[in-house]
């Protein structure tokens, strides 16, 4: 460890904070101005904004004939996204979800990721694969805006008046900016954090499948603790969801068209990682219904999965003797344990709702 790389992590940072910061004020901004709502702003151009680094990775290393870290780096940043990202922004402040994202938004993440699956059961995403997925990210895209303008006059009165509104490409031009500072931030940290980790004698590999994986999603961190932080929780929320349907949609479709014969997929991601994948966006949709919020001990949970499943991921990379002791705990006790406490939270819910008479509400 240097005093290079100590300056490096701080740097990045500081830097992460301040794109985030400019990214959520020009976001935030741009929704009242456009007359869309925070939630569509972050399913959208948040979303989007702060998937440019994996979209850069993935197809980088298609590219570079690096087709596992292709799709690994996505199947591991929606991983992230779920568990780390949004459980440590509901341990800041409890998350309040809208219908949309009840009725659309997630079962779209829910969906596409079960897409993934079934396209990958042959072991490529072939061309034809990619056009499919970049349709449904377009598609996706259309539908998100067209609802979303559908409470425009309700964000206009809610936002407007007392302030001069400033012009569109000026808040563009945050919203750029604040990505720009994200990447270079996330960068810089990742790099730093690389050196610390191998000057305490962590192995490559094992950096690789943390410190990287996590390194990727640093801009949907900083930018939805900030989001919350400034009370902008739909965006927070709006900007995982959104992120993950890109990551899948609109990166491996990328990455399937520039590949000169469609990207390879390896049996150990269809057989483990994906199913995960699967298994963590299925989990936010029980979490999200009881009460329409994310609550703090829900946050808590799913950065405890996230903890186990990094735990899993360094035990098997260096073939530790307790990888077998760990399996048995998560597969016999804690994952079942999980499965039974949403089952029983999504079946209270319904009930409660049912007995009274509650429908969801449309906001």
């Amino acid at each position: 460890m240097s005093a290079v790389d100590v300056a490096l992590v701080a740097i990045g940072l500081v830097i992460l904070v301040g794109g985030g910061e400019l990214l959520v004020r020009g976001a935030s901004d741009l929704a009242a101005r456009v007359g869309l709502s925070s939630l569509v702003i972050g399913l959208t151009v948040v979303a989007f904004s702060t998937s440019s680094p994996e979209m850069a990775v993935t197809v980088g290393a298609v590219l570079e004939g690096q087709p596992d870290l292709a799709v690994g780096n996505v199947v591991g940043s929606n991983i992230v996204n779920v568990l780390l990202i949004l459980g440590a922004s509901a341990l800041l402040l409890p998350l309040t979800v809208r219908a949309q994202l009840i009725r659309l938004d997630v079962p779209v993440m829910v969906g596409v990721s079960m897409c993934l699956l079934l396209l990958s059961l042959d072991g490529r995403l072939s061309l034809a694969d990619g056009f499919f997925l970049v349709t449904v990210i377009v598609v996706y895209t259309a539908v998100s805006v067209v609802v979303g303008r559908r409470s425009a006059p309700h964000v206009r009165k809610a936002t407007g008046g007392g302030e001069k509104e400033r012009p569109v490409w000026l808040l563009l031009l945050a919203v750029l900016g604040g990505v720009a500072l994200l990447v270079v931030g996330a960068q810089l940290l990742v790099e730093g954090a690389v050196g610390i980790a191998e000057g305490f004698g962590v192995s490559g590999l094992v950096v690789g499948l943390t410190v990287v994986a996590v390194g990727t999603s640093l801009p949907e961190l900083a930018t939805s603790l900030i989001a919350v932080r400034r009370g902008e929780r739909d965006l927070a929320v709006g900007n995982i969801v959104g992120s993950n349907i890109f990551n899948i949609a609109a990166v491996l479709g990328v990455a399937a068209l520039v590949a000169d014969d469609g990207v390879p997929v390896a049996d150990a991601a269809v057989a483990l990682d994906i199913p995960l994948m699967i298994a963590a966006a299925v989990a936010l949709l029980p979490v999200a219904f009881t009460g329409m919020a994310i609550a703090r001990w829900e946050g808590a949970l799913f950065v405890g999965l996230y903890a186990a499943f990094t735990a899993y991921v360094v035990l098997a990379a260096t073939e530790h003797d307790a990888l077998g002791g760990f399996t048995a705990v998560m597969i016999w006790f804690t994952l079942p344990l999980v499965a039974i406490t949403l089952v029983v939270l999504g079946a209270y819910e319904i009930g409660r709702r049912r007995a009274a008479r509650e429908p969801l509400s449309p906001s």
